[in-house]
């Protein structure tokens, strides 16, 4: 319950929150380069440059911020699907991509990359002159990218028909030791990012997996990366990195997230890239390695849509699959720096030469995935639209939410004996700190509205805030929104969901939520938001803040909030 010493565990928690805001502030003035969480289609239904030139303005409709794009001629010769072998490629068909990629323009869809893979990896990495062959293969692709107007390149390690970066699979594994083609796959990694540098100085390089791959183990990394099908990975990686330049990018894409299930598992393995993985890097390289390799994660569609007996099932447990796409969809975008893919075969996101994918769109095997993307990806316009269309039938769960009502009972709940009425609207609590020698006061203006006459009030309030408590279960969604609006100095005024479980305890903490600014009306403003109710909690907390200096002419007036559920 809402007990006297969680009240002052919330005003010595505002006080940090007072400084955070003021900190956050500070660093987004001087580095406005947050990174937006985006979505990348990767897939069976990946188009090439000429459907992409084609079809973006119905591609721009949807969630994702890129795609994979074959590096395929207008004569459908897929050049990159097999870049590491000795054929050589026309300036010709290189300069009709480029004309395909720079003729497109998205909106949205601006985060393309190049597909080019490591078929079919019959090239021995002693084998000067074919290696020669595949750096310049590595400089035309990232040619292509720059000129096209493109972020970079997403590389498939994987060989298929070979295991390239396996050394006890080489042709050489008698004549050489795992050192000597160690030094050797770190030269050649070396050779093409010092190709692709000169050609593109800021070039993304996604690969699906890198260390991520390999195992988190107490054995001397050489015999780790000697024995393991993929070892010799992080020699290439210790190449690229050897060359790179400041402003080039390096994404692990950590592939083997196709059967995750739990928030911890994308966790762990975040942790396992940004730290442990580390110890397969040479130590020369590590600060760049920490500074400029991001973790991404795939995730499968097919394991949501397959039968239980598939090795590639994700059991969805109580829940639909797409409501457990969801969940662990939010859980990898969580973990990620910037990026998610999706990857997909047995549908797609649109038309495609693919005969197997194109039978099926995702949006009918998975009924519902789209508006998931939407609240996933951008939970505040999602938020926005859906109370928008729903209306004068959006049914908040709140009491007295319009503050239109002089009396209102408080919500059940074991909290409600704890509140500090006061002058607060009816149905509201209100509490404020005293360790930020607030002394303000919460009240109900009968006259100033945002849509009709009646909203709460907070008067020279430093830091405090009008609260609310409703029962919800866990896996629930609801968006919520309030409107604002501030006389006098300048505030942090802020919305916040917090979480209690059934007996009022608070949990969860790392899962707050604060509501984003979207929207305004004359002098009022909107925060509205997504939040999904955690396991083990029975009761969403709002909290509508003010958080200022606390001058006489001081007031924030809140109205119209809503907590409305989703599905």
């Amino acid at each position: 319950m809402l007990s006297r010493r969680s009240l002052k565990l919330i005003g010595l928690f505002t006080a940090t929150i007072s400084v955070a805001l003021i900190c956050t502030t500070v660093v987004l003035g001087a580095d406005t380069d947050v990174r937006e969480k985006k979505l990348i289609a990767v897939g069976w239904d990946m188009p090439d440059a000429e459907r992409l030139r084609a079809n973006f303005e119905s591609m721009d409709k949807l969630p994702f911020r890129g795609s994979s794009l074959r590096f395929t001629g207008r004569n459908g010769t897929p050049f990159l699907d097999f870049a590491h072998n000795r054929d050589i490629w026309k300036t010709e068909d290189l300069d009709q991509i480029i004309e395909d990629l720079a003729a497109a323009d998205p909106k949205r869809l601006t985060d393309n990359f190049l597909d080019i893979k490591a078929t079919p990896g019959d090239v021995d990495w002693f084998d000067d002159e074919g290696w020669a062959i595949i750096v310049d293969h590595w400089r035309a692709a990232a040619r292509v990218a720059k000129e096209g107007g493109i972020p970079g390149l997403l590389f498939d390690p994987e060989s298929y028909n070979s295991a390239q970066f396996g050394y006890k699979s080489q042709p050489g594994v008698d004549e050489h030791t795992f050192d000597e083609y160690a030094v050797m796959v770190r030269q050649r990694g070396r050779e093409v990012m010092t190709a692709v540098a000169e050609e593109y100085p800021d070039i993304t390089i996604f690969s699906l997996f890198m260390v991520s791959i390999l195992p988190e183990s107490t054995r001397p990394p050489s015999v780790v990366l000697a024995g393991h099908t993929y070892g010799l990975m992080a020699c290439f990686l210790d190449g690229w990195l050897d060359a790179v330049t400041e402003d080039i990018t390096i994404i692990d894409g950590c592939e083997q997230a196709y059967r995750f299930n739990s928030e911890v598992e994308y966790l762990n393995i975040a942790n396992l890239v940004r730290n442990t993985c580390q110890r397969y890097i040479s130590p020369e390289n590590r600060y760049k390695y920490r500074a400029q390799v991001q973790v991404s994660f795939g995730v499968y569609l097919d394991a949501y849509i397959n039968p239980p007996d598939s090795n590639w099932y994700i059991d969805p447990g109580d829940q639909t699959p797409v409501r457990r796409f969801a969940d662990n969809l939010e859980s990898a975008l969580n973990a990620a720096d910037e990026y998610v893919w999706l990857y997909g075969e047995k549908g797609s996101w649109w038309s495609t030469p693919n005969p197997k994918a194109n039978e099926n769109r995702w949006t009918q095997l998975l009924p519902g995935i789209e508006e998931v993307l939407w609240a996933a990806i951008d939970p505040v316009t999602y938020a926005a639209r859906v109370i928008a269309e729903a209306g004068d039938d959006t049914q908040t769960i709140l009491t007295n939410a319009d503050f239109s009502s002089a009396t209102a009972e408080a919500p059940d709940g074991p909290q409600a004996a704890d509140w500090e009425q006061g002058r607060a609207p009816a149905g509201w609590g209100f509490w404020q700190s005293a360790a930020a020698k607030s002394e303000g006061t919460p009240g109900w203006d009968r006259e100033v509205g945002h849509g009709a006459p009646g909203s709460a009030t907070l008067r020279q309030v430093r830091a405090g805030c009008l609260i609310q408590s409703v029962a919800v279960a866990p896996g629930e969604r609801y968006a919520v929104a309030a409107w604002y609006k501030r006389q006098g100095s300048e505030g942090a005024d802020s919305a916040r969901v917090r979480w209690q479980k059934s007996d009022g305890t608070w949990h969860a903490e790392h899962k707050d939520r604060f509501l984003n600014i979207h929207g305004s009306e004359g002098d009022w403003q909107r925060m509205i938001g997504v939040v999904t109710v955690p396991e083990e909690v029975g009761r969403l907390v709002l909290l509508l803040w003010a958080d200022g200096v606390g001058a006489d002419e001081d007031v924030t007036w809140w109205d119209d909030v809503v907590v409305f559920k989703l599905d």
